[in-house]
């Protein structure tokens, strides 16, 4: 859909930084077909229940205190992609700051690899809880679902789609209880990213930064599949198995794709973490598992996270 005027949007990238981000939003948008948001008046009440039963039963199972974000939107394709221009930017100025001024093939270069990442993940993304990490409005929180794509994926799966939207949902509200719980880990999270970008910027790599972002959000993807685990009010082992079933029986472009934007990496935070608080909660319940967000110096690191009796006897002695 629109690939002459993706190709179009990226060819013609102006102004004086390493990547136009107008374009970047263009052509990413160009290429991607947006998907229906027409919900029946049934769906739109179905998300807000499944967001405020996750909201309950993810307070009740963690035994942690946290609300909702002010912004919860149900979104197709071209809406996710606009809020992650803006998202993309933030962490990038930085960088961009840095740069000399680019030429004009590099500028392009820049500006379709930033297009064609927002394109794939915006194909494919089902929820997201959003910290606004870097912003400097004040803006709150948000949690996004993409509609379209959870139709789709739920189609595919052949799986009823109010249960996978609900499974969904249950996800994105346990990361957003990780942050109520843990007021310090956005700022936390963005010192260690403008440590990171900081050392580019430099010519160099801070191997401890990006080491300490791997870790943190090793726990905080883990956390989060402990929690909505234990929390979701049915069956999900079909759900798990089918979708990662469908990651590993995608071909071999689209895998290409997945390892470059660092999917992969996450699949194996995903996994990694779970099994570290799973670890944890079989021994002190998903409750104990919580006193990981008490402060940065609760988190495991990168060697406690194979060895989680090592972490709880530090934590817990």
């Amino acid at each position: 859909m629109g690939l002459y005027h993706s190709v179009q949007a990226v060819a013609g990238a102006s102004g004086d930084g390493p990547i136009d981000w107008d374009a970047v939003a263009s052509a990413a948008k160009s290429s991607t077909d947006p998907g229906s948001l027409a919900l029946t008046d049934r769906q739109e009440v179905a998300y807000a229940d499944d967001v405020r039963a996750a909201r309950d039963r993810v307070r009740d199972v963690a035994d942690i205190g946290f609300d909702l974000p002010e912004t919860v939107e149900i979104q197709n394709r071209h809406h996710w992609i606009d809020a992650n221009v803006e998202t993309f930017e933030r962490v990038m100025r930085p960088l961009e700051q840095q740069a000399d001024l680019m030429p004009g093939v590099a500028r392009v270069a820049n500006t379709g690899s930033m297009a064609f990442a927002l394109s794939f993940l915006g194909r494919n993304v089902l929820g997201q809880y959003d910290p606004l990490l870097l912003a400097d409005d004040g803006d709150d929180h948000a949690l996004y679902f993409v509609h379209p794509n959870i139709e789709q994926v739920a189609s595919t799966l052949a799986v009823d789609p109010d249960r996978f939207r609900r499974w969904i949902a249950f996800h994105e509200v346990a990361h957003a209880a990780e942050f109520g719980a843990a007021p310090w880990l956005s700022d936390h999270l963005e010192s260690t990213m403008e440590d990171a970008i900081g050392a580019l910027t430099e010519g160099s790599i801070d191997r401890a930064s990006l080491g300490e972002l791997d870790t943190t959000m090793t726990a905080v993807e883990g956390y989060a599949e402990l929690v909505m685990d234990r929390a979701f009010d049915d069956e999900y082992d079909d759900l798990r198995r089918k979708l990662d079933e469908r990651r590993g029986g995608q071909g071999p472009v689209a895998k290409l794709v997945r390892r470059l934007l660092g999917l992969g990496m996450k699949r194996r935070q995903y996994e990694r973490g779970k099994a570290f608080f799973d670890a944890v909660a079989d021994e002190r319940g998903v409750a104990g598992a919580g006193a990981v967000w008490d402060g940065p110096d609760s988190l495991p690191t990168d060697t406690e996270l194979d060895d989680p009796a090592a972490w709880l006897r530090r934590v817990d002695p």
